[in-house]
């Protein structure tokens, strides 16, 4: 058999049985394999890792999608030299991600401009990237969402659907007042995911009622 039909009949079977990372891969490590005398169980080895990276890399770009962010800020583009009040230290802790899994609140408060969107969304994004299902909503499109479901009578569908949310970010908390209702199903959903899900909340202020009602354990204030 040649080697070009044997390359087709390879790229075929990746198709069919769904492994991109060794259709891009297989050729190039071959050829390598060839060059280097490398065992078979190497050359296996090593098409089987560009697959598994494959399909990580896959999750993490479906997650980022699901997750629903304005758009993408990272840790890296935060500048904390400039947000008075705001740890670097404790970011890049909060970053491995211990506390999703804990699970525990997180709120970040200060100022309009003051990089709390910028920090939750980061935040977020390291938690895709660890394979956690994160979704980023403003405050006041949840509340209009919880009330419309409450309308439509499927107010519990749609919180069923936010309780298997591993990170919930509700950004804006405060910015926007709600009628009574509005605030107490939001609160009552927060409620809900205590101790089962983590949540992050912005908020320009931290009343200590608002606190309460966050049942937040981890708190980051800016000034």
């Amino acid at each position: 058999m040649s080697a070009t039909l044997t390359r087709e009949l390879v790229v075929a079977q990746t198709r069919a049985l769904k492994l991109p990372g060794v259709a891009r891969a297989f050729d190039g490590l071959a050829r390598q394999a060839r060059d280097a005398h490398w065992p078979h169980e190497d050359y296996l080895h090593e098409v089987l890792s560009a697959e598994q990276a494959s399909r990580h890399e896959s999750v993490i770009r479906q997650r980022l999608r699901e997750a629903r962010f304005p758009e993408i800020k990272t840790l890296d583009t935060f500048d904390f030299t400039a947000a008075e009040g705001v740890s670097a230290t404790q970011i890049h802790a909060l970053a491995r991600g211990e506390w999703v899994p804990a699970p525990e609140n997180l709120i970040l408060a200060g100022p309009i401009g003051t990089g709390k969107t910028h920090l939750a969304i980061a935040l977020g994004v390291e938690a895709t990237k660890q394979k956690r299902r994160v979704l980023f909503t403003r405050a006041a499109d949840l509340v209009r969402q919880l009330l419309e479901a409450r309308d439509a009578r499927e107010l519990t569908r749609l919180q069923q659907r936010l309780l298997r949310v591993d990170v919930l970010i509700v950004d804006e908390v405060g910015f926007v007042p709600f009628e009574r209702a509005g605030g107490e199903l939001l609160f009552n959903l927060i409620t809900d995911r205590y101790e089962r899900r983590a949540t992050v909340v912005t908020t320009k202020g931290l009343r200590t009622a608002v606190r309460k009602r966050l049942n937040a354990e981890r708190i980051v204030t800016q000034s």
